[in-house]
């Protein structure tokens, strides 16, 4: 069993503290590894290596910090294979969804090479006699990313990228239940150039989190995760005088109209529903086919499907997905499951029996569920699952179908399936949800605009990735210049003028 480490002053670094985590392979249920869990003084003594190191990084003109980020995109894409295998033996996902964690997370990056272009002020020249005005975008020194389990290639980073682009050190705390690949982003980052000390990788729980909230050091704070700890974050960050943005749990709608290609409308539900075990905050979790014909049809056309999936280890070519994360994440899911049994949901298809793959008895797995009828009083209804579990809502029209995206306390994502273009139109325009698919399950924009959800989902101003990112990570300075002028009439230069 392998001991992990930090990744400190561009090298690996054993932890100090004594305190371990365990790490599984939840495919086994085995303990494949243990991480060092940082001491608010391991944490600390990063953040001034990080400091020190900073200002040299910031005074790299943005062409030079832009080459360092296309090789980095090189070596994610030379090492994209390593890097997937290792995401999938910790997380779960199957090997094809790893690799797709990697690639979303890279093509941030890309984005990142245009860092000159996004870098730049705004001029404004004669804006009084003598007078001329212009802006700069400068980095705000010190900057922390504390990122969770589901994706541990793509949202570290979402955070890291432009956060260094901009011009910052960067300290990541990743989730300890996964925390290889963000240590092997910090070796593909240092060999892209990088400089020693600029991004350093603090493993660790609760500890590490409130000491990164209270370190006066770190400027700007980035938190992807369940809603009561953005919530948390969000507070105690912004309370210490820092710059916070935080992203928090879903419950995402995806609506049925009359109208919609239902067997494309029933494949779209079984990938986004139960890719990756559900374990996304973009997963689809409730349908709501609008009318009672095409709920019945809806439910005809996802029984066989959902019934179809087979889940599996990640090296088995077709697995469709994989365990969860933990045992704790399946007894969760578990009992989820039977709390909408309990209030009189119909359990169209019953995972609760699935086998577990031959070799593979103590994995964490879930079988795929389906349920028809339920209401929105409903613990399944109103809570995140997490876990490979589709409810479907059925409403009586449009109005009502909106009605139940609106009124949820989360809004991260949602989407229509439709052929009609005015009802589309509709629905993007009035639902109070952050990201929108038409026709579209899975609605999460690409790296050149931003991320981000409403209500209960998000917490700060800004977003994440896009151009919000680079605003996200900087400051405005804004410059007002006069010089006197030492020019005579006839063109003589005055020099007691400028005396």
């Amino acid at each position: 069993m392998a001991d992990l480490t930090h990744w400190i002053d561009g090298k690996h670094v054993q932890g100090k503290s004594g305190r371990f985590a365990d790490v599984f392979n939840p495919a086994t249920g085995e303990v494949q590894a243990r991480v060092p869990l940082a001491s608010k003084a391991e944490l600390d003594a990063a953040v001034a290596s990080a400091a020190a190191a900073q200002p040299a990084w910031a005074a790299t003109n943005p062409q030079r910090r832009a080459r360092v980020m296309m090789e980095f995109v090189r070596l994610l894409n030379r090492d994209m294979d390593k890097l997937a295998e290792a995401l999938s033996k910790e997380h779960g996902k199957t090997f094809p969804d790893a690799k797709g964690d990697v690639q979303r997370g890279l093509e941030v990056i890309e984005f990142c090479i245009g860092a000159p272009q996004l870098l730049k002020g705004d001029f404004t020249d004669g804006a009084g006699p003598g007078i001329d005005m212009y802006s700069m975008r400068q980095p705000l020194g010190v900057a922390a990313g504390i990122t969770p389990f589901n994706f541990p290639a793509m949202i570290p980073l979402w955070k890291m990228g432009p956060a260094l682009a901009c011009g910052n050190a960067f300290i990541l705390k990743p989730s300890e239940r996964d925390p290889s690949v963000p240590l092997m982003l910090a070796e593909l980052a240092q060999e892209a150039g990088l400089p020693d000390g600029v991004l350093q990788v603090v493993n660790g729980d609760k500890e590490a989190v409130d000491a990164i909230l209270d370190n006066e050091t770190i400027q700007a704070i980035g938190f992807v995760g369940s809603t009561p700890i953005a919530q948390y974050i969000y507070g105690r960050g912004c309370s210490n005088g820092k710059r916070v943005q935080c992203f928090g749990g879903a419950k995402n709608h995806m609506i049925v109209m009359p109208d919609a290609d239902i067997d494309q409308a029933a494949d779209a539900l079984v990938g986004a529903g139960y890719g990756a075990a559900g374990e996304r905050c973009m997963a689809i979790s409730v349908a709501v086919p609008v009318g009672k014909e095409t709920a019945d049809r809806l439910i005809e056309a996802l029984v066989p499907r959902v019934e179809r999936l087979r889940v599996g280890p990640w090296n088995d070519e077709s697995s469709d997905y994989g365990p969860v994360v933990t045992a704790a994440a399946r007894e969760n899911i578990m009992r989820l499951v039977q709390s909408g049994i309990d209030a009189g949901a119909k359990l169209v298809v019953d995972g609760r029996d699935m086998k577990a793959p031959q070799g593979y008895d103590q994995g964490f797995w879930v079988g795929p569920h389906l349920f028809d009828d339920v209401t929105p009083d409903m613990e399944i209804y109103r809570k995140e699952i997490f876990g490979p579990v589709l409810s479907t809502v059925r409403a009586g029209s449009y109005d009502e179908a909106l009605k139940l995206a609106m009124d949820h306390e989360y809004g991260n994502g949602t989407a229509i399936f439709t052929r009609d273009g005015d009802a589309a139109r509709d629905f993007a325009a009035r639902v109070n949800v952050g990201m929108i698919g038409i026709n579209v399950p899975i609605p999460v924009p690409l790296a050149y605009h931003t991320f981000g959800g409403w209500k209960k989902s998000g917490f700060g101003d800004l977003n994440q990735h896009g151009p919000d990112a680079f605003r996200f990570y900087t400051r405005t300075k804004t410059v007002t210049s006069r010089w006197p002028s030492g020019i005579k009439e006839g063109g003589e230069f005055n020099f007691k003028a400028m005396e």
